[in-house]
């Protein structure tokens, strides 16, 4: 099991990596949990796939396993800025305005964490590791990027595997569901105990 951090200055150096995550992604949220997000050639994408966005990849050579996308929260383009964000602004449709209970931040220390998923597939012996394995290298990665904290429209059973971590993850909204999915806001602070 591989874990990669990729971004538009290092795709290159990983092959088909990234196009078969953005199929992974298709697969997850278009084929499996049915939601209405942009397509094309079997793989899903949007707005914030963009150059500042960075993506955490767990794989096993050019096998997807699973995987996350990072944004700043300083990030711009267009009129978008980041997810949790640009729906608190009412600009996306498909997730409600009142996500977040406090105003959406904007801090060079703060990204936002969304698209996490593990592959359909994925055997069931292995399934937990590439879980913590994702989690693990989402906060190595998002530490290097110079951020203490992340947020994130997130799973509601993230927070289990976030303390198996030792990963503090802290509501920041209200339950809702997205595509059918429980989702929350949650704070993730990477000044843990995790290493």
């Amino acid at each position: 099991m591989e874990m990669t951090t990729l971004s538009f200055a290092n795709m290159h150096q990983h092959g088909v990596l990234f196009s078969n995550m953005l199929r992974a992604r298709h697969r997850t949220f278009i084929e499996e949990m049915r939601w209405d997000l942009p397509a094309a050639d079997g793989m899903e994408f949007d707005q914030y796939d963009t150059a500042q966005s960075r993506w955490v990849c767990v794989h096993d050579g050019d096998r997807v396993l699973a995987g996350v996308r990072l944004t700043p929260t300083t990030a711009r383009c267009g009129v978008y800025s980041y997810m949790v964000r640009d729906a608190q602004r009412g600009l996306l449709e498909s997730i409600p305005s009142n996500l977040l209970d406090q105003p959406a931040p904007i801090a060079d220390h703060i990204w936002d964490a969304n698209r996490l998923f593990v592959a359909e597939g994925v055997e069931t012996e292995i399934r937990h590791a590439v879980q913590m394995s994702l989690m693990g290298h989402m906060v190595r990665s998002a530490r290097e990027l110079g951020a203490s904290i992340l947020i994130g429209l997130l799973p509601i059973a993230i927070p289990r595997l976030g303390r198996r971590l030792g990963i503090d993850m802290d509501p920041a909204g209200p339950v809702m569901k997205i595509g059918g999915v429980a989702h929350r806001c949650f704070f993730v602070s990477m000044a843990s105990k995790m290493h």
